[in-house]
């Protein structure tokens, strides 16, 4: 077995951790020491006894990952190997859909492996890596996808600058270089994939269930607004879903171009559609003033952004967010709250809601709640990990 360092567990932690728990920190193990990135490291309590074997990943939840509770079980290829064999075959039926060509392969810890995510779209692959020491791993993960599965392509996402910021890079792998975009199909919409193109491909895969409710059961004849609306995901679904019309609202100036592709794709004509480049705070100024209103209002943030003006914390400012929501949304419109900020749980966020309406007079019905949908698989053990948050509210 190779040479591993060991860690001792805080003791308040050791049940947690037998349980199952998969993540070390600064709090739950002490003696950290001299650790390098990549180093196998094994669990013990305070009598030396065996917990659990992971190893050493530094990134911005933690400083690595349990992978295996089996005393004499080996973090080798075999152990990589059987871990995404396992998690392809609980995905066999998104491989054969021909509705849905991206989705997600494996989902980090909730595939046992913390520290490492496996996108597919259409025959390519895409892997991100959240630390150095899960890119440790990287020719384990590189030959069990080349036995187990038949792709065209793989990239690479490297997310193990500072605070798992994105490491620019080609990305590119191994296979066939594809002409960009590569279309792919969500319940049998199109969207355009970029994976050479930076930190982000054009689409969060996470939202599926989500938008397809929206086409489905909340869009026929409403005026759509999606703020945060980077390529224009959900409005895309709106329009398909017999929207009035839809408003796309992003800070971001590439955002225009996106969802004007993304809208082309689909053969929705754009120029019917407004897609405006602002602060989204900007906007809800500006629509309260016009007194503009809309049926369906989508907030989709991300959990931290910064703009000249403003700065947006999920935990600090959602229920503030919501309150701008709800003053430009029609009598019994709907607002999609989404959050994908992992350090509060859904209990928290809807007592965010219930602030937001109670502080503007309003009352409220929470329709439905979405969580991550089946692909992104995760444990219950590790509550962090299923970080999505969205709740269909009516505005009564």
């Amino acid at each position: 077995m190779t040479k591993e360092k060991v860690v001792q567990a805080n003791p308040k932690y050791i049940q947690q951790f037998q349980k199952g728990f998969p993540l070390l920190n600064k709090e739950n193990v002490s003696a950290v020491g001299n650790m390098q990135e990549g180093d196998i490291l094994k669990l013990v309590d305070t009598q030396g006894r065996f917990i659990a074997r992971g190893y050493c990943g530094i990134q911005n939840k933690g400083l690595g990952w349990l992978l295996s509770w089996k005393e004499h079980e080996e973090i080798d290829q075999e152990f990589i190997h059987k871990k995404i064999q396992a998690a392809i075959n609980q995905r066999l039926h998104f491989f054969y859909s021909e509705d849905t060509t991206a989705f997600r392969v494996f989902n980090g810890e909730g595939d046992g492996f913390g520290g490492i995510t496996i996108d597919y779209f259409d025959g390519y692959y895409l892997i991100q890596w959240y630390s150095k020491g899960a890119y440790s791993f990287h020719e384990e993960v590189m030959e069990s996808l080349r036995e187990l599965t038949d792709y065209k392509g793989i990239y690479q996402k490297k997310r193990f600058a500072q605070e798992g910021k994105y490491v620019d890079d080609d990305d590119f792998v191994e296979g066939t270089r594809p002409s960009f975009p590569i279309l792919v199909k969500e319940n049998g919409v199109q969207f355009a994939i970029y994976l050479n193109d930076g930190a982000m491909v054009g689409v969060f895969l996470d939202q599926r269930e989500v938008r397809k409710r929206i086409r489905e059961a909340y869009s026929e004849g409403k005026r759509v607004l999606n703020t945060f609306s980077y390529t224009g995901a959900f409005s895309v679904f709106a329009a398909l879903g017999g929207a009035a019309h839809t408003t796309s609202v992003d800070l971001a100036n590439r955002s225009l171009s996106k969802t004007i592709e993304q809208f082309s794709i689909n053969g929705i004509d754009y120029e019917a559609q407004n897609i405006i480049v602002e602060d989204v705070f900007k906007y809800f100024k500006y629509a309260v003033k016009k007194e503009l209103s809309f049926d369906l209002v989508i907030l989709d943030p991300p959990s931290f952004a910064r703009s000249k003006k403003h700065t947006f914390s999920a935990a600090k400012d959602y229920k503030d967010l919501l309150k701008e929501a709800i003053a430009i949304t029609e009598k019994n419109g709907t607002i999609v709250a989404s959050t994908n900020c992992s350090t509060f749980n859904m209990k928290k966020f809807k007592s965010f809601i219930e602030t937001a309406f109670n502080e503007t007079n309003g009352k409220y019905k929470i329709l439905e709640e979405y969580t991550l949908p089946e692909d992104f698989k995760t444990l219950s053990q590790y509550k962090q990990g299923d970080y999505l948050k969205v709740a269909f509210i009516r505005k009564l």
